[in-house]
């Protein structure tokens, strides 16, 4: 890949907008890039972007009401019919269309499929972009966040053809980058591919613009007195962030007002846990506050949205993350005096 004749660079994914852990990695990558001189645009469902660097195709979200018949159809069974694959290759010739489009009007020399080539929220659009590099050859990096064999609900399907087919691809113009080593392991093992780890950081040498006392403003926007203790769980409402450990968190430091705030929705993956985590949260005597409405990239007149922390803050949350996460035993175990003697 001959970066001296790559300037354009073209992010395509189902959603680029709000903080969502995609559209965040796409804001950080598109900042280092832009930093190194290469002009940044941008095709998805839905973008929060200029639209003079942006092509929005409604059929590229996942939540298009087109796609999300096609998912329901094709995962929890195991055969699909005739009119779903109909379907799905009508979608994916659209996007096809819209991505030659939209590389020969902003005249792209790479792409960077964020997540699109890695989570069967689309299919038709994994497809299109498989077919698009194919024809074309064109230099691609295939951001992989999610991979389906990650998930349980996309184990049994009726669409495993085109899974091999497109979640990932393996074309001689595809560069893979993962965000951690057991998902890099797994790429290799599975599919032979090899790929270069990447993770997801935060930029603490800059100062975040324009800010306020954001957090103490939030505690009484959301109903909670100056002198609660403000219990933040910065991730979104799936079973894999285990919730139910901050729950017990909060229950067990005995609190005047046990209160948890989640940061995030559930997203893509249903309100089913989200429901069990409110009972559950009941059942302990936990208050659940749920401010994804007011978390966002941009401040909006009228209507702030919290996301500039102070570093003491985002030190707190990094915290938080950490309890939540396998990763703390190991921190443990280094602190230890015991592991160090001889």
């Amino acid at each position: 890949m001959n970066m001296q004749q790559i300037k354009n660079v073209g992010f395509i994914s189902t959603r680029i907008a709000g903080t969502d852990g995609v559209s965040l990695e796409i804001e950080k990558w598109a900042e280092v890039l832009k930093r190194n001189r290469f002009d940044c645009f941008y095709f998805a469902g839905e973008i929060d972007r200029n639209e003079e660097i942006s092509f929005k195709i409604e059929e590229a979200h996942f939540e298009h009401p087109d796609v999300a018949d096609i998912n329901k159809s094709l995962f929890g069974v195991t055969n699909r019919t005739r009119k779903i694959s109909e379907n799905i290759q009508k979608i994916q010739e659209k996007l096809k269309s819209a991505l030659y489009e939209f590389c020969k009007k902003f005249k792209i020399d790479l792409i960077i499929p964020e997540n699109a080539l890695t989570i069967p929220l689309n299919i038709p659009l994994g497809i299109a972009i498989t077919e698009f590099i194919a024809e074309t050859g064109i230099p691609t990096i295939a951001h992989h966040h999610d991979f389906y064999w990650e998930r349980d609900r996309f184990q049994i399907n009726a669409c495993q053809d085109y899974l091999d087919k497109s979640f990932p691809p393996d074309l001689p113009s595809i560069r893979h980058a993962v965000i951690n080593s057991p998902a890099s392991k797994q790429l290799s093992h599975r599919l032979g591919i090899s790929n270069t780890v990447i993770p997801n950081v935060y930029n603490f040498a800059e100062e975040p613009e324009g800010l306020e006392d954001f957090p103490c403003e939030l505690k009484s926007k959301i109903g909670m007195k100056e002198d609660d203790l403000f219990v933040l769980q910065p991730t979104r409402v799936v079973p894999r962030k285990w919730i139910e450990r901050s729950i017990e968190i909060v229950h067990s430091l005995e609190l005047p007002n046990p209160t948890l705030v989640i940061s995030h929705a559930s997203g893509d993956e249903g309100d089913d846990y989200y429901q069990r985590i409110i009972d559950y949260a009941e059942n302990m005597g936990v208050k659940i506050f749920a401010i994804d409405n007011l978390i966002g990239g941009n401040l909006e007149k009228g209507n702030k949205k919290y996301s500039d922390f102070s570093y003491s803050c985002k030190w707190i949350l990094i915290l938080c993350v950490l309890l939540g996460r396998l990763e703390i035993y190991t921190v443990i175990l280094i602190l230890l005096p015991i592991i160090w003697r001889k």
